[in-house]
């Protein structure tokens, strides 16, 4: 395992991971680290050759990694880590929300990803949903400004991306949070942001997020994380065996809610995708997020650079303090399928749509990459 970076810079976080130069699709996955894959067979290799204490010290990395993402998110009181609870994805924490919540009006954004749509589709029981409609310049970002022109006495909860799949646009959170008050909760998708972007993100009252893009942890890894507000508005309506009091206690009753996060488990954690957990939110910490956020930042300006540098179209924010690691692009009078043919050719992995082509560059992303894509884009004209 080779050592991580000290004080002065990232040269040894890229040590620990192994995509080849030309990958910028982490914003739809992040090859996990070797640290993570080393984990994860270590881990499936106890579980293969299972004795009497196995099951009980595979079950002990969920509360590692419970910890490691309060530690994450800066709840790192006492009663931090009952905050957090594991999931296996995004969407099952947006249905939590979405059935635990009183009768009243969402308002969600009309262009999010679907899976922060389909679950307040699902719930019938609240009432409608009501879209916050696009900005005035028919951007895909939501304001603080739009979030206040659409909020009504009926409205209960305002849930959003922290970051826009398509454009990489940051939410301001804080000023959300402002805009809505106390009497309404915040509902934060923060799978396109957390790991490659610095936000307050406890200002959101129920945060859900899936570890396989950002925080390079791999699939069926993720958590959530809950205010004192939503803990005391939403109701469990989702909770399994194992969200209760007393869960190892069979005595044919129906046992209360847990006390804390705890409540949203519908069953055990996968162990070991718990352990592949702990480890990538480990190797944020010791890299430090700051550290990190910094490099994504200057890669995707120089991305930006390059995109521009052919006349392409940037369609993502060009603001630093508005964009996160995605920048998505055209380029004019070619088609999109000609220039994703460009970049394949080139060694280039990028997130190709009908109309733009989506890069995402990570800390571990070299100098090497950025030439790639530009050799690339600058054969369009040849």
């Amino acid at each position: 395992m080779s050592p991580l970076p000290g004080p002065g810079g990232l040269s040894g976080y890229a040590e620990h991971f192994r995509e080849p130069d030309g990958y910028l699709d982490f914003g739809r996955f992040g090859p996990p680290s070797t640290d993570v894959v080393e984990t994860t067979a270590a881990l499936s290799g106890q579980a293969a050759h299972a004795t009497a204490g196995t099951v009980d010290e595979l079950m002990g990395h969920e509360l590692r990694a419970r910890r490691a993402a309060a530690r994450l998110l800066g709840v790192t009181g006492a009663g931090g880590v009952d905050q957090v609870a594991l999931l296996p994805n995004t969407s099952t924490g947006l249905f939590h929300a979405a059935f635990g919540l009183p009768h009243g009006t969402v308002l969600v954004p009309a262009h999010e990803f679907p899976s922060n749509l389909y679950p307040w589709r699902r719930a019938a029981a609240l009432g409608r949903v009501r879209p916050v409609p696009l900005a005035p310049d028919g951007l895909r970002r939501i304001t603080p400004d739009l979030v206040r022109a659409a909020l009504t006495t009926e409205t209960v909860a305002v849930a959003l991306a922290a970051v826009d799949f398509r454009t990489g646009f940051r939410a301001d959170l804080a000023g959300i949070r402002e805009v809505i008050g106390p009497d309404r909760l915040l509902v934060v998708d923060a799978i396109q942001g957390l790991g490659a972007t610095e936000q307050p993100w406890t200002a959101a009252d129920l945060l859900v997020t899936g570890g396989q893009k950002w925080l390079r942890a791999g699939w069926s890894t993720g958590f959530l994380y809950a205010s004192e507000r939503a803990l005391e508005r939403l109701e469990p309506a989702l909770t399994g065996w194992t969200g209760v009091e007393d869960a190892g206690l069979f005595d044919d009753r129906e046992h209360p809610p847990a006390d804390g996060a705890l409540r949203f488990s519908l069953t055990n954690a996968n162990p070991i995708a718990a352990g592949a957990l702990a480890r990538a939110l480990e190797l944020v910490e010791q890299a430090g997020i700051t550290r990190i956020t910094g490099h994504i930042r200057q890669r995707t300006a120089e991305l930006i650079d390059t995109v521009r540098s052919v006349g392409g179209l940037v369609r993502s924010p060009t603001a630093e303090h508005e964009r996160a690691g995605i920048v998505s692009f055209s380029v004019p009078r070619t088609g999109t399928a000609t220039v994703a043919e460009a970049l394949a050719a080139h060694g280039v992995t990028a997130t190709v749509r009908q109309d733009e082509i989506r890069l995402c560059a990570h800390a571990s992303t070299t100098l090497t990459t950025v030439d790639l894509v530009h050799k690339a884009l600058h054969s369009l004209s040849r």
